[in-house]
């Protein structure tokens, strides 16, 4: 399933639309986990807000959500990944993670999960491997590809 969508830098005006849909996306699990704070996921959330790195998505004429990929000398480090609820499930996320793995053919990319988290799962479709864990997160690394597609299942 092919779905249309943009990327582009995140500008100012984003931030609150953005910090509303994050906490949407991942209030339940936080707090599940004890973990909900508004003021930590607005720091959280402007910590990451830099345009270079952090992308809004556009589908279907409205802003979807955002992905961040922050480039290290050996790896990518991918955060800030949210997708209004009525977005998903349709083959978006795993578009718009291909278009940024393809950014950055050679490297490894990583994210951070919260454990008990079902979105585990989209990423290890997307070719990810349990690496580690924190407190609160597993880890995840995905060796480098060529043109960023997902390795076949």
């Amino acid at each position: 399933v092919s779905v249309a969508f943009t990327l582009r830098p995140v500008g100012e005006a984003d931030f609150e639309p953005l910090l509303d849909l994050s906490i949407r996306v991942l209030r339940a699990d936080l707090d599940r986990v004890g973990r909900f704070d508004p003021d930590r996921r607005r720091n959280r959330m402007r910590a990451g807000f830099d345009p270079a790195t952090l992308s809004a998505i556009e589908c279907e004429g409205r802003l979807a959500g955002c992905i961040a990929a922050v480039p290290a000398a050996d790896h990518v480090e991918v955060h800030s990944f949210y997708l209004d609820s009525d977005m998903q499930g349709r083959g978006l996320g795993a578009a718009v993670f291909a278009a940024i793995a393809a950014r950055h053919p050679g490297l490894p990319l990583r994210i951070e999960v919260l454990k008990g988290s079902a979105v585990h799962r989209f990423w290890e479709k997307q070719g990810f491997v349990r690496t580690g864990e924190q407190a609160f997160d597993w880890l995840y690394e995905r060796p480098p590809s060529l043109g960023g597609a997902a390795p076949a299942a």
